[in-house]
Order: C-alpha cells, then structure tokens, then sequence
C-alpha cells in the first residue's frame, strides 16, 4: 500500500508539471508520417532559399569583379600597343617627328618676324615661278605665238604635262590632307590651282616635271641646263622655307614630278594630233573641206 500511494503521487505531480503552460509543447507528439517530411521539406526550402541568396550575392560582386577585372586588362593592353608599337610604327613615327622638327626650324621665312622675314617677298617671287597659273598661262601664250609644227608640238605636250600634274596632285591633296608645318591659309592663286593642302608640294611636282621636260625636248647649253635644275630645287626649297610645305612634301613632289614625266613620254602626242587639238581649240577645225 505504501508503494503504490508514492507511485501514485509521484504520476499526480508529473501530471500536474506537464499541464504548465510552458510544458505544453511536451504533451503533443509529433506525427512521424506528417510532420517529419513537412519540417524537413521546410529547413531544405530554407536550406535551399539561404543557398539561392548566398550563391546571388557571391556572384553579384564575381560578376563586378571580373568586369572590374577585364577592364584594367584591357586598358594595360591597349596601352601597352600605344606605348610600345611594332618597329615600322616606331620607325614611322620618329621620321615624322624628325620631319615636323626640321620643316619648323627651315621655315625662316614663314612670317615678317621670322629670322629671314625680311626676303619673304623675294622668297615668294622666286615660289610664282613654279606655280601651276603661271606655267599653264605661259605655255599658252607661247603656244598662240609659235609658227612652228615642233614647236607646237612640244608646247601641246607640256601643256596636257601641265594639267595632268595639277590635276593628280590636287587629287592626292584631297586624300591626304595633311596640313603644313605653319599650318597658314591658302592664298587666293594656290586656291585657283587647287593647291590647298601640303603633300604632296605642288610646287615641286611641276619644277622637276618641267625642268626634266625641256632639259629632254629643248637643246640648251651646259650652263643653262645647270640653272634649269637648279631652279628646280629652289623652288622647292622655297614653300619650305615659306612654311608651306614639309621636307617629305617636297621630296615626295619631286618624285610625283619625274612619274608625271615619264607617263607623259608614254602618251607623247604626234604633230598631227596635236594640230588637230590646237584646230579644235581655236574653232578652225574643218574635217569635211
């Protein structure tokens, strides 16, 4: 009896500490089949949401940082090509400096308040000797008073030479567009020639053209001759020293010169071709009488 009295009030007190309301969750038992997938399936939704947020957050700033990464890549490359070009750029690039420096310091005459400023005009003068308006004129003039068919023909000659050089070095001209070393405006007979920009050096192309042309089709003496090259070579010297040209402008001229040259002893025209020209010219041309 006395055993089965404490075992009793032992149940009663145990019964009486489960009813607290803090021990209430320990008088319902889970149900395995319900609850246990259910609470699992919920911490791997969470395990799987924390995971899902986790892996966007670490790869937000991967994503930054490789674009963050491929942009300093690519400005060190680039700049590395800018910095340390190929052998023909750098080759390029120093004989352009070069050039640039010694057309600035030949350009003595470039203005009134440069060291040779005060032959300017004579510089100048000696420049319209070898412009395209005055050789084109002159050789027309000479044309209309030649009486002779050689004569005629070689004027004929030089002057299609004369168009030929001033037509495909404006053109050339207008592809490059490169500016002069001075960088000074057009004045109004290089405007009318068409020779507005610096390379190739007009002015150079028609000296060796025709000093090369009448030292082949006219019979000089040495002297003459000697001056005819000469000439030649000052006028080109003389758009550089004016500041319009660069030394390549006018090296380059006087190759473009002896081509124009060379193409027009391939096309030469014959006497009779070129009276037919100079009939058509002169609206005397009468094919049928």
């Amino acid at each position: 009896m006395p055993a089965t009295s404490t075992a009793r009030s032992r149940a009663r007190e145990r019964n009486s500490v489960l009813t607290r309301p803090e021990f209430m969750s320990l008088n319902h038992q889970p149900i395995r089949g319900a609850s246990g997938p259910s609470e699992s399936r919920g911490s791997s939704r969470r395990v799987g949401q924390i995971k899902h947020q986790t892996s966007q957050q670490s790869e937000e700033p991967t994503d930054s940082g490789s674009k963050d990464r491929k942009e300093p890549m690519k400005m060190p490359e680039e700049d590395c090509m800018q910095l340390n070009p190929s052998f023909k750029g750098i080759a390029m690039n120093s004989l352009l400096a070069i050039d640039i420096c010694l057309s600035k310091r030949m350009g003595v005459c470039a203005s009134t308040s440069s060291s040779w400023g005060g032959c300017r005009s004579m510089i100048g003068l000696l420049a319209l000797t070898g412009h395209g308006i005055t050789w084109i004129i002159g050789t027309i003039v000479c044309l209309t008073r030649s009486n002779t068919l050689a004569g005629q023909e070689v004027l004929v000659n030089l002057l299609l030479a004369l168009i030929l050089d001033v037509m495909t070095v404006a053109g050339v001209q207008r592809l490059v567009k490169r500016r002069g070393p001075w960088e000074m405006a057009p004045g109004f007979l290089d405007c009318i020639a068409m020779d507005v920009y610096s390379f190739p050096a007009a002015h150079a192309s028609r000296a060796a053209m025709v000093s090369k042309f009448l030292l082949s089709h006219l019979v000089l003496a040495v002297p003459l001759r000697i001056l005819l090259v000469l000439w030649a070579f000052l006028v080109g010297m003389s758009r550089v020293l004016l500041g319009k040209h660069h030394l390549t402008d006018m090296v380059c001229g006087f190759a473009l010169g002896l081509l124009h040259f060379s193409l027009m002893e391939t096309v030469w025209l014959s006497s009779s071709t070129c009276q037919t020209l100079i009939s058509i010219s002169t609206l005397s041309w009468s094919p049928f009488f």
